[in-house]
Order: C-alpha cells, then sequence, then structure tokens
C-alpha cells in the first residue's frame, strides 16, 4: 500500500527537499503551507493545502488523508529574529508543535511524528563532538524553543503513546538557501574586496547538504522507535568558517583577501561538531561531501544571480 507523508512548512527550504525525495521513493505527499496553491514549487506533491497554521481545520485534513507520517518543517528559522521577537518564535515553534501533536493523538494517533529539532539546542558545546545525551544548553530564544518541541515530543509519546522522534539538523546548506553564511561568503566576493566576515574564522560548524536531510527523515520514518527520542543530522566533519571560506573561494574562483570583524553575534554558538554514530547504527550515511556541495551551491548561486533559477 502507498504510504502517505504530511509535510508541514513544505514551501520552506527543508521542507521542498524532503517532499522530492519522499515523492521519488513512491510515497503520496500532502503538504501544508500559506503560500498559494499555484506556486511551481509543488509539482512532487499528490495534495496541497494553503493553511496558516495552528488552523482548526488541520483536524479534517487529516482524518481525509490519514498520514503514516508527520514531517514537522514548520516554524522560524532565524535566532536573530528569535531574540528580537521571541514571542512570535514561541508561538511559531513551540505552541505551533503543540497544537499538531494534539491534533495528530485526536485524529491520527498512528501516525509518525517527525520533529525537526536543531543543533542549537545545545548552545556552546565543552566537547566534540556532541552526542545526544549533551545536557541540552541553548542560547537563543530559537535554541529554548526548540528544546521545548522535543520535550512536548517526549511528552505525547510517554503519555498517550504517540510515536514521535525529533532531528537535530546541524548547519544545512544546499541549492535554493538565499541567506546564512554559504550565501553571505558568495554575495560578497561579488561585491567586496576585501571580503569582511562576522566573528574570527575559527568558529566552526557542522555541515549537512539538504539532499541527506530527507534520506535521513526517510531512515527515522521507516526505522526508529519513535519513543521521543532525538537523533543528530550531520556528518561529523568539523569545519571552520575560514576554511568553509577557502572551499567557497576555490569554486567561485576569487582572489581576494578574507577578514573577519571579530564580533560573534549573540546566541551564535562557536564549535559544532556532532557525533552521528545514533543515525549511523540504523543505517544512514551522509552520501555528499562538503567540497562536491559547495561547486554546486556555487553553481546554483550564479545563476540566481542571473535570474536563471
Amino acid at each position: 500500500m502507498q504510504k502517505t507523508v504530511l509535510i508541514t512548512g513544505v514551501a520552506g527550504f527543508i521542507g521542498r527537499y524532503v517532499a522530492r525525495h519522499f515523492s521519488e521513493q513512491g510515497w503520496r505527499i500532502t503538504g501544508i503551507d500559506d503560500c498559494p496553491p499555484d506556486n511551481a514549487l509543488f509539482a512532487n506533491l499528490s495534495a496541497y493545502h494553503s493553511l496558516h497554521l495552528p488552523d482548526a481545520a488541520l483536524s479534517g485534513l487529516l482524518r481525509d488523508h490519514s498520514p503514516h507520517v508527520c514531517i514537522h518543517c514548520a516554524g522560524r528559522a532565524s535566532v536573530g529574529l528569535s531574540i528580537t521577537d521571541p514571542v512570535a518564535d514561541f508561538y511559531s515553534q513551540t505552541v505551533l508543535t503543540f497544537e499538531i501533536l494534539n491534533a495528530l493523538r485526536l485524529d491520527v494517533p498512528s501516525c509518525r511524528f517527525i520533529n525537526i529539532s536543531s543543533a542549537a539546542v545545545y548552545g556552546n558545546l565543552r566537547t566534540l563532538p556532541v552526542s545526544e545525551t549533551q545536557p541540552p544548553a541553548p542560547l537563543s530564544p530559537y535554541g529554548f524553543h526548540k528544546w521545548q518541541g522535543e520535550q512536548l515530543c517526549q511528552e505525547f509519546a510517554k503519555v498517550y503513546g504517540l510515536p514521535t522522534a525529533s532531528v537535530r539538523i546541524f548547519s544545512a546548506y544546499g541549492s535554493g538557501l538565499r541567506r546564512q553564511v554559504l550565501w553571505d561568503i558568495c554575495h560578497k566576493a561579488l561585491t567586496q574586496n576585501p571580503i569582511i566576515l562576522q566573528g574570527t574564522g575559527r568558529e566552526s560548524r557542522d555541515f549537512i547538504h539538504a539532499l541527506d536531510i530527507p534520506r535521513a527523515l526517510m531512515v527515522v520514518a521507516n526505522s526508529a522507535p519513535m519513543q521521543g527520542e532525538v537523533y543528530n543530522l550531520a556528518t561529523g566533519r568539523e569545519v571552520t568558517i575560514a576554511e568553509l571560506a577557502g572551499v567557497v573561494f576555490n569554486a567561485l574562483g576569487y582572489k581576494g583577501e578574507l577578514q573577519f570583524d571579530n564580533v560573534v553575534p549573540t546566541g551564535t554558538p562557536l564549535n559544532w561538531q556532532a557525533d552521528v554514530s545514533k543515525l549511523k547504527a540504523m543505517g544512514f550515511r551522509a552520501s555528499m561531501p562538503l567540497e562536491s556541495g559547495v561547486k554546486n551551491f556555487v553553481k546554483w548561486f550564479m545563476a540566481a544571480e542571473k535570474g536563471d533559477v
């Protein structure tokens, strides 16, 4: 029997990759977002519902489609905005997650719920790589609200038996992402010399390509015990921002100067590297090397600058 996956935030950066991959694997895709239904991004969907969640219509939608899996990609994704507007972030993260979990509890209690969380729950780490057993210590409202979403997943799993799991995505990148550090470096390489980036250059991240994210989510959807547990999703490779800039410059052919302003924005962790053994034990391996992923991103970025995509 063909399975159905419900994707919230399906028009977002991660949601689009998830929809495409699950569709290619033969799943029926039901998407929710607040974009107009004629958007060309929805070619992979079997059904699309334009809703600004939470919405009372969700209950009927769940009964109509009876999804086997719900992947919750909706919500704000900005540390900076969470600091300047924590109320909006709380409602779009914590409250929204609760509303969806409660709707599933009432209408489709067998649906396997995958919560898209973030490495921001960890805060600044004393030791690397970080495993899922590390106590959370967020630095921003965004990180706290992602952690609260994870706790809600545990609550609904333990109290109501709803099958849930949370996936802590580290630094996601890929074609279509028009913000964050890769976009910033590429944009400045076309407009500045020297390029000036935030921080010291020694800050590090564990980058995961967007093509690998739905592959991992498929593993979780099919194989996870779904008892409210959490999973790190990354490659396990620590890369400094200075090193990343070098990879980008090589792909761009940029020969200019790079400088750092030595200012680390509020709420920004210093160093990330994930222990990915938990997902590896379930059979997942990231397939996109950073160098190849950056080359693909640069090719897309140049086309986007010309208006070709």
